[in-house]
């Protein structure tokens, strides 16, 4: 590409300017551990919001994006915009939950709601198995992005790459602790808005597009712009839209769409100055993540059809590229070559920030659960806080290296992401229903992850060996369908063989957080002294689905309007509107 120096200039700025914000954090980060991983628990709904946003705007979600829709145009898309009905049930029914808990990490939550050396076991291990292994994986798929970006808009190595996007963000999270995380990301935020927008719109420029009508109009990308699946074609819409609606949102773990909320989501709403903070930061997150800011991805990708309409097309234009690293989600960065001097140094700002906000944030999330839920609880109780702020320094650096050196093993954001989704299948229902039924237990969760994992080996590395469960490849849907059918019936026979926590741990978990108290009860009426909450889940359910309708009106309003379907677009819009109506009004109530 050819770089000049405003470009330089622009990225120059943006290092700066990250660095200062850390080092502007520094001082009060490191006065304690609450601190260093909660910012003291006083930040305001609008700053979490924007952070959560900012993390999720990975620099390797343009490319599953680019992946999903050369694969499976537009529709493709609801592998992922399925996790809004997950994110909306965390904004109205849990949100408020967490911040009552008063935890520091979500993984405290454990000996808050269990007991014995099975809360215990279960904190540990996942410090460990969610703070170092699942963290790595998903940070290597960001630096995947980061080395596929620099692979093709700078011509680097993959060592090169990973060396430059990951000594700045580990300085910043290493002296800011969460504040530096979340002053950066608000930063960050906005140059990754423009960046993505400029991109779109100078890509659509192009002589070899042509413009939007062009664009919509192209043979390589008329077939691939609905916004649902072929319906006529059970391979086709079973796997790219009833799964996703029917099973996927709520069955599955995965980091950013945890079903209750928990991981970063939970750490930001633990933050928040009061529960009104916590619910308001997380709404902004649902609507800015799903409605504002996929069409910029998803141009890009439609264009790169035309360009680039197949991998070989790619692998001639950029030979310098290994082979294992050349996919179809490498066709976003291969598109963004064409800008022109100026636009260049924003959009590799924008992905430079897209690259650091999420690592900051898994950086400082996973060392939180090393430090508090690890090397506090376990190793050393009576660490100081000083000593726990270091660390946590060190951990942050060490989950860099690890994440670095797996990023250069892989070779597509989508594999990882569907493997993730495969580990986790069957366990989001606990991560539901633990708040709301007396009956889970700890063994409950240690049988499910033991059972979703032992699964999850099973259809991924033996059975594609010795086939003893065939699965036509046109159904590989059916590997989440039995993964989540067996892992739920076997926690819920571990559930009633083993005994329920007793009594008093219920209760005080009970008292402090307070939640619905309609599968509770058989525990609350065992004490006729014992208020009974009876709470707003009917209506807090119901302004779940409200949001969740107005939300993907809001997507498809914009989506409508991009394709000249005024009609659509403002049905959609009115929809939206409403939606955000009957929001606004319950506001009051529901806080």
């Amino acid at each position: 590409m050819d770089i000049g120096v405003i470009d330089w200039a622009i990225i120059v700025a943006f290092f700066v300017i990250s660095l200062l914000i850390g080092l502007f954090s520094a001082k009060t980060a490191g006065t304690s551990a609450k601190e260093f991983f909660l910012s003291g628990r006083n930040m305001p709904w609008w700053l979490l919001g924007v952070s959560m946003v900012a993390t999720t705007f990975s620099a390797d979600t343009p490319n599953l994006v680019t992946d999903l829709v050369r694969k499976n145009g537009v529709a493709g898309n609801w592998a992922w915009w399925a996790f809004l009905l997950t994110g909306m049930l965390t904004v109205f029914v849990y949100a408020k939950l967490w911040r009552r808990s008063e935890v520091t990490t979500d993984l405290e939550f454990y000996e808050l709601r269990y007991s014995g050396k099975g809360a215990a076991f279960l904190r540990a291990f996942r410090a460990i198995y969610l703070g170092v292994f699942f963290n790595v994986v998903i940070m290597a798929t960001v630096s995947l992005a980061a080395i596929k970006i620099g692979g093709v808009m700078l011509g680097l190595t993959p060592v090169e790459t990973l060396l430059i996007s990951s000594v700045v963000t580990v300085i910043y999270s290493s002296i800011g602790g969460l504040k530096g995380v979340l002053l950066t990301d608000f930063f960050q935020f906005f140059v990754a808005i423009a960046g993505s927008f400029g991109a779109a719109y100078f890509i659509l420029n192009m002589p070899e597009i042509g413009g939007l009508n062009n664009l919509l109009a192209h043979e390589n990308v008329a077939d691939k712009l609905d916004f649902l699946p072929d319906f006529s074609d059970p391979n086709v819409y079973i796997p790219l839209f009833i799964m996703p609606i029917a099973i996927q949102w709520w069955a599955t773990w995965y980091p950013g769409a945890e079903p209750g909320g928990g991981g970063y989501i939970a750490q930001r709403m633990l933050a928040a100055k009061d529960e009104k903070n916590a619910i308001g930061a997380t709404l902004f997150f649902n609507i800015a993540h799903y409605a504002l800011r996929p069409w910029p991805w998803i141009i890009v990708a439609l264009a790169s059809l035309i360009i680039y309409p197949n991998i070989s097309d790619m692998q001639t234009a950029f030979p310098h590229i290994p082979v294992d690293k050349m996919g179809d989600d490498l066709a976003y960065s291969a598109m963004l070559t064409f800008l022109p001097s100026g636009m260049v140094g924003l959009v590799l700002a924008s992905l430079m920030a897209a690259v650091m906000s999420t690592l900051s944030t898994h950086l400082n999330w996973g060392s939180s659960y090393i430090v508090n839920d690890f090397y506090l609880r376990f190793l050393k109780p009576e660490a100081s806080d000083k000593e726990l702020v270091a660390v946590g320094r060190i951990s942050t650096v060490g989950l860099m290296v690890l994440s670095a050196f797996l990023a250069l093993a892989l070779s597509s954001a989508l594999s990882a992401f569907n493997i993730l989704l495969q580990i986790g299948a069957g366990t989001g229902l606990i991560f539901i229903l633990r708040w709301f039924w007396w009956r889970i237990n700890a063994y409950t969760e240690i049988s499910a992850m033991a059972i979703s994992f032992v699964v999850a080996i099973f259809f991924e590395v033996i059975n594609p060996k010795v086939n003893w469960i065939l699965i036509p490849e046109n159904q590989a849907y059916l590997k989440l369908v039995y993964s989540v059918t067996i892992t739920t019936i076997g926690w819920l026979i571990v559930t009633f063989v083993t005994q329920p926590e007793k009594d008093e741990v219920l209760l005080s978990f009970y008292r402090k957080v307070t939640p619905a108290a309609f599968g509770w009860k058989k525990v609350l009426d065992r004490y006729p002294n014992e208020q009974q909450e009876i709470g707003q889940l009917p209506k807090e359910i119901g302004l779940m689905l409200v949001g969740t309708v107005m939300v993907y009106a809001a997507l498809f309003a914009t989506g409508f309007f991009i394709y000249g379907n005024m009609m659509g677009g403002t049905i959609a819009t009115v929809v939206a509107l409403a939606g955000g109506a009957v929001v606004i009004k319950s506001w009051k109530n529901l806080n």
